[in-house]
Parts: C-alpha cells; structure tokens; sequence
C-alpha cells in the first residue's frame, strides 16, 4: 500500500495521518450528533470540543509513553534511540487509557456527568478506531503474521510489512470489528439501554476480547511482551474485567442518576 500521498516542499502527507484526523473529526461530529439526540442544552454540547481534546492529547501521550515503555530493550541495547521511538510507534491501549483518563479529567474539572458523557463519547471512539485502522493498513503497521490462507494481503511498498508476502489482514479485521463494535453501542443505546455508563462497559468488555484474540495473528513483535501474552493482550485482561466490574456495578447502582440529583439540589440551594 501507499502511505505517500502528496508532497508540499519538505511536507508530505500521510494516509495514515490523514485517517487518523478524519477519525478524530467523524468522533466529534458523532458525539455532537449524539448530544442532541440526548436532549442536552447548547451549552452542555459545547464541553464535548474539549472533552475531544483532552482525549485526544491524553490518548496520543500515553500511546507513546506506553509505546517507549515497550521497546525500554531496545533502547538499552542501542538498536532503537530515543528518536526512533519518539517519531515511531505508538500502542493503541495506551491511547484508549489514556484518552479514558483524559476524558474523567476534564468531567471532573467542568464539573460534568461522568456516566453521560462516557455514553456520548464511546461510540464516536469506536468510529475513530475504525478510521485510524484504515491508516494502519495503508502504512503497513500493525500487520499479520504470515498466512497462506484465502484472506490475506500482500504490501509492496511499505516501510514496516515485509513486502511480497502474503499476510493476516490485522488492520483491515480491526477496522472491521471497531466499526461493527461502533454499531452495536449505537443500536444498544437505543434499545436496551437502561442506566448511564452501560455503553462504557459494553465497549471496554467487547474491544478488549476482540483485540485479544486479533492480537494471536499479529506478526509485529515490536509490540513488547509479557510472559506468553503481547502487551495489549496483557492490558487486555485488565480492561476487559474493568468493563465487566462496570456493567456489574451499574446493574446495581445509578450514578449517572445520583449525578443529576445532587446537580439540582445544588441549583435549588442557589
């Protein structure tokens, strides 16, 4: 595949790059649209721009520290520098735990409805993965092991693939699968739904199983590892009790209802 698309003087861009802004501009728009679709005012829907920020910086920064953090050999033994690792690479989980901490933060300091706003936002996050995987396949990160089965893909000119060979579309299975997952939340939303915070659960449960088992055809082992498991797999265990502690919890408690509670009684006693 091409990752090239056009140069502007020393500038070029990237389809990689450029899917992974149509994700994040898609992901906006979709939680705008869901805001609405949820009745709140214009200035409630007018956080959801800085609640897509702060995920955004969150998510990138922990991707690369994660990112660091997994190739820590390879650094000491000299076969990657810093630079490599800091202009290279990046872990998906990573940005996800990242952006979830950024996300709570920002709630947290507008003084925002944590549960709602993880309802609005985690959908749109499904669709920009979806987009973000289409840029993988293009640069050729994130690729398969090799296969000589009737699905696979074969790179000619990437920088990261082994070229010529044939190989498990990773990326175009995820793309699929996140899109899919993006579906399922929407029309769960819509007709099961019944406590603020179900689709947060739901989507750390579903990724978090999908992306362990893809994760069994990947072939980049630059990955990093943790006894057996890749680090995502291993990641993976933890986010996905963590979505099941969830829908757990919430089969038990309303916090999105005791939320809305303490706000009026706050604006009664103004």
């Amino acid at each position: 595949m091409y990752n090239d698309l056009f140069s502007i003087g020393p500038i070029t861009i990237h389809t990689y790059g450029v899917m992974i802004a149509i994700g994040i501009i898609a992901a906006y728009f979709m939680a705008d649209h869901r805001a609405k679709q949820k009745g709140l005012s214009e200035k409630e829907r007018e956080k959801i721009f800085g609640l897509v920020i702060a995920c955004v910086v969150f998510g990138f920064l922990c991707s690369k520290i994660l990112y660091i953090i997994t190739i820590i050999p390879e650094l000491v033994a000299g076969t990657l520098t810093l630079s490599d690792a800091i202009t290279n690479g990046w872990v998906i989980f990573g940005g996800l735990l990242g952006g979830l901490l950024g996300g709570i933060l920002y709630c947290k300091w507008r003084k925002m409805n944590v549960w709602m706003y993880f309802d609005i936002a985690f959908p749109a996050v499904a669709l920009a993965q979806g987009f973000g995987r289409i840029g993988c396949f293009f640069a050729g990160c994130c690729y398969g092991v090799e296969t000589d089965g009737p699905l696979y893909t074969e790179f000619t000119h990437s920088a990261y693939a082994p070229n010529g060979v044939h190989l498990v579309p990773t990326e175009l299975i995820m793309s699929a699968g996140d899109f899919l997952l993006f579906a399922f939340l929407v029309l769960y939303g819509k007709k099961w739904q019944k406590k603020e915070g179900e689709l947060a659960g739901w989507y750390l449960t579903l990724y978090s199983i999908g992306r362990f088992i893809v994760e069994f055809w990947r072939g980049d082992l630059i990955r990093g590892q943790v006894g057996p498991l890749s680090t995502s797999q291993f990641i993976g265990l933890f986010t996905v009790a963590a979505g099941i502690l969830i829908l757990v919890y919430l089969h038990r408690h309303d916090p999105g209802a005791a939320f809305r509670a303490k706000e009026k009684e706050a604006q009664q006693a103004q």
